[in-house]
């Protein structure tokens, strides 16, 4: 098959749609803010926010869950417009785009390595947990087959790139929106809205700021990752207006029906919630709308391995066939069920990705080295002409950020992580412009 060179191919074997995976994205080929929001909601429309509404539900009252998912979205808010604005002015992938914003070269390769394992490892967890929901329902089957098809299934949506996913969003969203409504009314005919508004945590307690932590942590890594997804976007309000439709409504609508249920039906059991509530359809629909967040686990994780290749070893290849082996290696460990086993090391890596954007932001907003090359490269639809080799106060701060992230328990996370490598980055890059006697740091460059 001919290579797709506008997407940023070269020649040889092209697979499904490059998607522009090492190129801006041109304004011909972006999307509706609506089209990108239908995604994010339906990143947030799935099993695990149920399942983190009916945790709240079951350890908080009705009004201490509302205060968590607030504070919790506000802070995925502020997180994903400001990635997913650097997204849309550059049209780049967060890996790529991380070459001119702190990390350089091989800074950026490492950036597409650790959402790459990250991502292709929850995408195997969560393709299991699709599988044994499909197997629970309609048998047949061992859990290793369920595996390799709903793999497979979600592998194939991903090869032909951004449209396909919208339009699987299209579908699963609507659908888990009509469940989510019917299970509500079941509840509430039942239960009385003040009852549930009203009555106690079922289980043990939860502390406001451990379910805030819940909310926040729980989507963090999809927020750093935005510029994946936002660089398709058209407009900085488009950012925003779908940034704040998508998580507030995901947060809000599917989380507090989740506390509601678990109000109604005693119980952190989502699939028992959605069993009693609206029966084996509904269960088997809150089950497939999981596949609207693994789609982007393997999306992503397909963009950070061609920028890896591309930065390590000069070699373009086409996303959609790094996105089929990635894909199939990840289906054969979910079928081999290894990847349950590797759990903590995906935690682990969780506070390793929220620095990212920690710094990306200060470099792109608050030093700005590499605003004007990206701006007159805009120009021509290309990227700057050189790019930094290397970026030595990176990599400490994003160290010393994830020791940061997993040490400190208090408060959460991976916004402790987040916060410490933003100001590491900036103090240790203004100390460095210091001694080098200039405005701004820069490292050696070389052509990109």
């Amino acid at each position: 098959m001919a290579a797709d060179l506008s997407a940023g191919g070269e020649s040889g074997l092209v697979l499904g749609h490059d998607d522009f995976a090492l190129v801006r994205v041109p304004p011909a080929r972006r999307y509706s803010w609506v089209s990108v929001a239908v995604q994010r909601f339906g990143q947030l429309s799935a099993l695990s926010q149920f399942l983190l509404g009916a945790t709240l539900g079951f350890g908080m009252r009705f009004w201490d869950a509302f205060w968590a998912l607030t504070l919790g979205a506000v802070i995925l808010e502020l997180v994903a417009i400001l990635t997913g604005i650097m997204g849309q002015r550059e049209g780049l992938s967060t890996s790529v785009l991380g070459r001119w914003t702190g990390f350089g070269r091989y800074g950026s390769s490492l950036v597409g390595l650790v959402i790459a394992v990250s991502l292709i490892g929850w995408f195997g967890i969560q393709n299991a947990v699709f599988a044994e929901g499909i197997r629970s329902l309609v048998g047949g089957l061992p859990l290793w087959g369920w595996s390799l098809i709903t793999g497979l299934g979600v592998t194939l949506i991903v090869i032909y790139g951004f449209l396909s996913m919208a339009w699987t969003a299209y579908i699963t969203v609507p659908a888990f929106l009509l469940l989510a409504g019917y299970s509500i009314v079941s509840a509430l005919l039942r239960h009385p809205f003040a009852q549930l508004v009203a009555s106690p945590a079922p289980g043990p307690a939860l502390s406001l700021a451990a379910g805030t932590t819940f909310v926040a942590g729980g989507f963090i890594v999809g927020a750093v990752i935005t510029p994946d997804m936002t660089r398709f976007n058209r407009s900085a309000a488009d950012v925003v207006k779908q940034t704040l439709v998508g998580i507030t409504l995901g947060e809000y609508t599917i989380g507090l029906i989740g506390v509601l249920l678990a109000h109604a039906v005693r119980s952190a059991d989502v699939i028992r919630i959605v069993t009693s509530t609206s029966g084996v359809l509904g269960t088997l629909i809150l089950i497939v709308a999981t596949l609207k967040i693994n789609d982007w686990n393997l999306y992503s994780s397909s963009l950070g391995l061609v920028n890896l290749i591309d930065a390590l070893f000069d070699r373009k290849v086409n996303r959609g066939l790094v996105t089929l082996i990635v894909g199939l290696l990840g289906t054969a460990l979910s079928a081999a069920g290894i990847l349950q086993q590797f759990q903590g090391f995906l935690v682990l890596l969780g506070v390793t990705i929220p620095p990212i954007a920690g710094i990306m932001v200060v470099d792109y907003f608050v030093l700005r080295r590499h605003r004007r090359a990206l701006a007159e490269s805009s120009a021509s639809g290309g990227v700057p002409a050189t790019v930094e080799l290397w970026n030595p106060v990176m990599w400490v701060a994003w160290a010393g950020a994830s020791v940061v992230g997993y040490a400190v328990q208090a408060g959460i996370p991976a916004l402790n992580a987040l916060i410490a490598a933003g100001l590491l980055y900036w103090g240790l890059m203004r100390l460095v412009a210091l001694l080098q006697g200039r405005p701004q740091a820069y490292f050696r460059e070389i052509p990109s």
